[in-house]
């Protein structure tokens, strides 16, 4: 009898379980919360930076894609370290942004893009510059204070696995 590729059956009832516990760890896996107001401020702007990737897109698309509003979701009861103008904008734009993900959904739902026809993607740019401006601005002034090392260290948030 051929031995398997291990040299023996025995070996693959470990490796399995091992696979699938190794599998559902990344599945189940969540995003840590932003702690402080460098992490949140930096959310924040990664979302509105893929925003105005989409937005620029839209016009050519022929399936649009709904824009990023998780970590609004997670973080917009704590922005108050924000200046007013950029706290303003970011509502604005998210709000916004809820209506046109709504539209967008619409439109997959009936597959029709006569509800897309009411999107004006130009009235989002405004609340969206403004707030990547101010988000830009607050980032650059408080990392400058904070110093080199501050907040997360590593693409992998300094330790194994985030």
């Amino acid at each position: 009898m051929p031995e398997d590729l291990f040299g023996g059956s025995n070996q693959w009832f470990l490796l399995i379980p091992l696979v699938i516990i190794i599998a559902v760890s990344f599945l189940m896996k969540r995003r840590k919360q932003e702690k402080n107001p460098q992490e949140i401020a930096m959310s924040l702007l990664l979302d509105l930076n893929a925003n105005q990737k989409i937005a620029d897109d839209f016009n050519f698309q022929q399936r649009p894609n709904k824009l990023k509003t998780g970590s609004w979701d997670r973080n917009s009861m704590k922005i108050d370290f924000l200046d007013d103008v950029t706290r303003s904008s970011l509502s604005t734009f998210f709000k916004m942004a809820e209506d046109f993900n709504l539209q967008v959904d619409a439109a997959k739902r009936y597959k029709s893009t006569i509800h897309l026809s009411g999107i004006s993607v130009d009235k989002l740019k405004g609340p969206l510059t403004k707030a990547r401006e101010g988000l830009g601005e607050w980032l650059k002034t408080n990392t400058e204070q904070a110093g080199p090392g501050a907040g997360r260290s590593g693409c992998l948030g300094g330790g194994f696995g985030g």
